[in-house]
């Protein structure tokens, strides 16, 4: 991967009516390293719950091609809910499609991964032609709260876009169908939350 591919990445923030969100939102908006941005619903699994107590349901989901300026204007609008940012490490692939985006599946790996585990996940997902952009990184997050736990994954996560035009809930059967998949080549995946695709900003 190029250097260029390493500094994306998505940024997800909670999107309220307040004024740090809808700054956020315009400045996100105006920003030459935003490619794509949603309006999404976030559905945390029990995992999720857990690491994050604090969140809500709507977000703001846009995916950057430069994480220092994100996490810069993320920093300058924190908010009391948690805004996550998702670097990328290494892309696993990318397929183009007509088809709108519909959920963005957000993984960890339970414990250490080799090389070799990165590449059976990577041909497993490959096959699962939904999934248009699979990608491996890591977690950083802002807020204006100190977390009461730390999240031991933070740099173990992986992250699945699918493309489709079926109901979010289908999306989400499929995105677990892929995990247990995985499971069966003894890579421990666990989800920590899907973002379903409401409508999109830019």
């Amino acid at each position: 991967m190029s250097g260029y591919g390493v500094e994306g990445g998505y940024v997800f923030a909670p999107y309220l009516h307040n004024e740090s969100s809808s700054k956020l939102k315009e400045s996100l908006e105006d920003s030459v390293y935003i490619d794509d941005m949603y309006f999404v619903t976030a559905t945390f699994s029990e995992d999720g719950n857990a690491y994050f107590p604090s969140h809500t349901n709507t977000y703001l989901l846009a995916r950057f091609r430069d994480q220092q300026t994100i996490l810069k204007e993320v920093d300058r609008y924190k908010q009391e809910k948690p805004t996550f940012v998702f670097s990328r490490h290494e892309e696993f692939f990318e397929r183009f499609n007509d088809q709108k985006l519909n959920l963005v599946s957000v993984y960890y790996l339970d414990y250490g991964h080799s090389e070799s585990d990165l590449s059976d996940l990577a041909m497993i997902v490959g096959k699962r032609t939904r999934v248009r952009r699979a990608e491996y990184g890591g977690l950083q997050m802002s807020s204006t709260e100190t977390p009461k736990f730390t999240f031991p994954y933070f740099d173990n996560l992986v992250v699945f876009e699918v493309s489709s035009d079926n109901t979010h809930q289908s999306d989400n059967k499929y995105c677990e169908k892929t995990r247990k998949e995985v499971a069966r080549k003894g890579i421990r995946l666990t989800n920590l939350l899907n973002l379903s695709v409401i409508e999109k900003i830019k």
